[in-house]
């Protein structure tokens, strides 16, 4: 049996039983209800410079449950970011880059919508940035492992079906100031975007990758430049 996990989702409100189909579909691996396994990360996502919130704490059972860790062996980066293209709204520069995304979720999406919990990088709006230049030519594959390794935004545990919702229990919901942590949410967001600002001013690597390259010389899932074996974020 799988050992339980204490996941905490950051709101404006207390949501004692989560419902099923309600949300934003275009959050990062679609509709679905988004946690955390660390307090302090939900309460800095529960608020904003006006308000204060909640970080809802529940307990999650998995037994029985398919679970897709996209930080696990098997999956690389251009998994996760084709699921990103899936759902998030990328701008697209140029015919390169729509051809790109078109390659991407063709050779390299999971099938996601399978799995009952999804566990992956949370791309928050700083560094979608880092993935949206990588689709446009401007980041290399390695300048976008390297920022999404090392990133501090924490993986998020994300309930995908119905029947993963009936697995949760409602533990309390903790109180989560603004004057305390929308400035931690604010600190980490900047250190995103100046990691961000750094590597697109890092020289580029003659043997370094980028999308057009990809599509140039037809990587597949089994391509063995894919960097699989992902290292352990950090989550603060």
């Amino acid at each position: 049996m799988e050992h339980p996990l204490t996941i905490c989702h950051g709101s404006q409100k207390i949501i004692r039983t989560p419902i099923f189909g309600e949300g934003n579909p275009r959050n990062d691996y679609g509709l679905g209800f988004y946690c955390t396994e660390k307090l302090s990360l939900a309460k800095e996502w529960a608020c904003n410079e006006e308000n204060s919130g909640y970080a809802n704490v529940y307990r999650l059972d998995l037994s029985g449950l398919t679970v897709l860790n996209l930080s696990g062996e098997h999956y690389h980066i251009l998994n996760w970011l084709s699921i990103l293209l899936q759902n998030r709204v990328f701008k697209i520069a140029n015919d390169i880059a729509a051809e790109g995304r078109d390659y991407l979720l063709e050779r390299f999406l999971p099938d996601y919508q399978l799995y009952d919990i999804i566990i992956g990088y949370r791309a928050d709006d700083s560094y979608f940035s880092f993935a949206n230049a990588f689709l446009n030519n401007t980041l290399s594959l390695t300048q976008l492992e390297k920022a999404m390794y090392l990133g501090k935004l924490g993986e998020q545990i994300v309930l995908k079906s119905q029947k993963a919702f009936r697995h949760i229990s409602f533990q309390e919901a903790v109180a989560a100031e603004k004057e305390i942590y929308f400035p931690k949410k604010s600190a980490r967001d900047m250190e995103a975007r100046d990691t961000y600002r750094r590597e697109r001013k890092n020289r580029r690597a003659s043997s370094d990758i980028y999308l057009i390259d990809i599509l140039r010389e037809e990587w597949k899932e089994n391509d063995p430049r894919l960097r699989r074996n992902l290292p352990q974020r950090c989550h603060e």
